[in-house]
């Protein structure tokens, strides 16, 4: 019989074990309840959360009447949870031919996402096992809505998705030149380079909660950062001219065998480019497929000797020191010499001829320009050139612009000081020639160059705005008076065949040019050529500067010329402008 004072002791016991047991519990619960509580929570959420980025849409780059050449599209990522995979169990999708639920395993799904993707199975499994415990992994990224809607269809339990935005061209090559294009590194050239400061988005950052299953719960969505859409970037370039000018001039190029070929267009009463071709060029959509040196601009990027374009510039500049007058009568030889040897010639022989100031331009003598330039100091000239924009970089400032090769007057030697007064010895882009033509047809005034009309952010305010204050380089008088003088080219030169717009005046100035041996040493025969015009030239309303490098068969501005004019047409009628109503006034050839 067991005693009672035994019995008492082992009750004893057991409430001492009973109260050490609840006392253990009781501070663990504390432990887990008020302590670390905040820790646990944190952790419990973390483990059934996930991260998701909102995107910001990058702004759109529009031409001058809203046509999109640049959008932001719908991309999906398409991602998986590795940690609710089944190892060994069997699922339920959407699958085959006939879209039926069948009970599959994990390879089998994995191959039906491959089907879609056109992904290896080996891959997708990969990236998937790589870590089994991850609650995020990354299957593919940025497939179209028709791959994202397919696999959606399938019904996975731990695959999901996640929108990206992506950059897209509808208009392909038309001005890919100009707008550039997105790389993995971001904006990587042109607009989309320049402007990346209004076009960029940012994005935001919200997180939600899902179940055992990998189903959203409803509800559970918490956003820490709103994104923000980027601004739209409003163009000059009139898509539909653009165009037009791009086949114009890649027919020429192609024609004449050039290494390659640039073209503009500029409205003069703003300066704004309506076109700026390049050949070749780059399709933003395919950047891959082009050349490196196709990847930008080259009317901005490259400069070359433009030649006897530049007489009109000299000419103007001239006139306007008043050391010529439009009526004086010169004696131009066959050949200026200079002591040493070195002489300039003209591209005829001939003997002594009897010429006017419109005479040397009508003929583009080197020795006319060279002997009327002897009657202003080599500093003024070089300050006259330096006024119409020469040395130095267009408004546009576009992304990879060069400023040309613009000496100081005080390290031309004396064949130099004579020989930029027609363009050789002296580099210019496109760009800038196209500026110089806009200023003698504006009256003489320079108004910068404009490629962007300003930056359009979300909530419709324009900023970015391009300056439109013009420089008066040249007085009205000067610039009429070289205007003038360039009719002769299209009414009596040599390519007046080609140049002629019936039902308008033009006022035109070719140009060819020598193109420096690459070693500094004088000289190659090869040859750029141009053809700078104006139209009308009674009421001068836009600038047209269409030039070929290096080409294997026509190698004078003849090759210039045909494109010059196909394209000014097409920018009289497309912008429907009045027609000139009274012929050129006279003016003296010879005496």
């Amino acid at each position: 019989m067991v005693s009672s004072r035994s019995t008492r002791r082992r009750l004893a016991l057991t409430i001492i074990a009973v109260f050490a047991i609840v006392v253990v519990f009781s501070i663990r619960l504390v432990d887990i309840q008020v302590v670390q509580a905040k820790a646990l929570t944190a952790k419990a959420v973390a483990n059934r959360s996930l991260p998701v980025t909102t995107y910001g849409t990058r702004g759109e780059i529009v031409d001058t009447n809203g046509v999109v050449l640049a959008d932001s599209v719908d991309r999906f990522d398409i991602t998986a949870a590795p940690n609710i995979v089944p190892a060994n169990g069997k699922l339920t999708i959407m699958i085959g031919p006939n879209g039926k639920f069948e009970k599959v395993s994990v390879a089998d799904a994995l191959s039906a996402i491959a089907a879609i993707t056109g992904q290896s199975v080996t891959d997708l499994s990969t990236t998937l096992l790589a870590n089994p415990k991850a609650n995020w992994a990354l299957l593919t990224k940025a497939v179209k809505l028709d791959v994202f809607t397919k696999v959606q269809k399938l019904r996975i339990p731990w695959v999901f998705d996640e929108l990206r935005p992506s950059r897209s061209y509808p208009n392909g090559a038309i001005a890919g030149n100009l707008v550039g294009f997105i790389g993995t590194d971001g904006p990587q050239a042109g607009i989309e380079y320049t402007q990346n400061k209004c076009l960029a988005s940012s994005n935001g950052k919200s997180t939600y909660e899902r179940g055992e299953d990998g189903v959203r719960i409803p509800g559970s969505t918490v956003t820490q950062t709103q994104p923000k859409d980027g601004g739209t970037v409003k163009l000059t370039i009139d898509r539909d001219l653009q165009w037009f000018v791009q086949q114009a001039v890649d027919k020429q190029a192609k024609a004449i065998g050039a290494k390659w070929a640039t073209a503009i267009v500029v409205r003069v009463k703003d300066a704004h480019l309506l076109a700026v071709a390049d050949w070749p060029t780059v399709d933003p959509n395919n950047v891959n497929a082009a050349k490196r040196t196709a990847l930008g601009s080259r009317a901005f990027s490259t400069p070359y000797e433009p030649g006897s374009t530049f007489k009109a510039m000299s000419m103007a500049s001239l006139l306007d020191a008043g050391v010529v007058h439009p009526e004086d009568h010169i004696i131009v030889p066959g050949r200026m010499t200079f002591p040493g040897g070195d002489y300039i010639t003209d591209d005829w022989a001939h003997g002594d001829l009897r010429y006017t100031p419109a005479t040397v331009i009508e003929n583009s003598s080197n020795v006319g320009i060279s002997l009327l330039s002897k009657r202003l100091s080599a500093q003024k000239r070089h300050d006259y050139m330096a006024k119409f924009g020469v040395g130095s970089k267009t408004a546009v400032n576009f992304n990879g612009e060069s400023a040309g090769i613009f000496s100081p007057a005080s390290q031309w030697d004396p064949v130099t000081s004579r020989t930029v007064e027609f363009g050789q010895g002296v580099s210019a882009t496109s760009a800038q020639v196209a500026s110089i033509y806009q200023t003698l047809a504006n009256g003489g005034v320079r108004t910068p160059l404009t490629l962007v009309e300003g930056c359009v952010q979300p909530d419709g305010t324009v900023t970015e705005k391009p300056s439109t204050t013009g420089t008066r380089v040249v007085s009205q008088q000067a610039a009429s008076e070289t205007l003038r003088m360039m009719e002769t080219v299209v009414t009596g030169g040599w390519l007046s065949a080609d140049l002629k717009i019936p039902g308008y005046r033009v006022a035109a100035k070719s140009g060819t040019a020598e193109v420096p041996a690459t070693n500094g040493n004088g000289y190659t025969a090869q040859r750029v050529v141009s053809l700078a015009g104006i139209a009308p030239a009674d009421n001068p309303q836009y600038v047209v500067v269409a030039t070929f490098g290096e080409p294997d068969t026509i190698k004078t501005s003849a090759a210039a010329a045909p494109t010059f004019q196909k394209i000014m047409t097409q920018v009289l009628k497309k912008y429907r402008v009045v027609p000139s109503r009274k012929p050129a006034p006279p003016i003296a050839l010879s005496w």
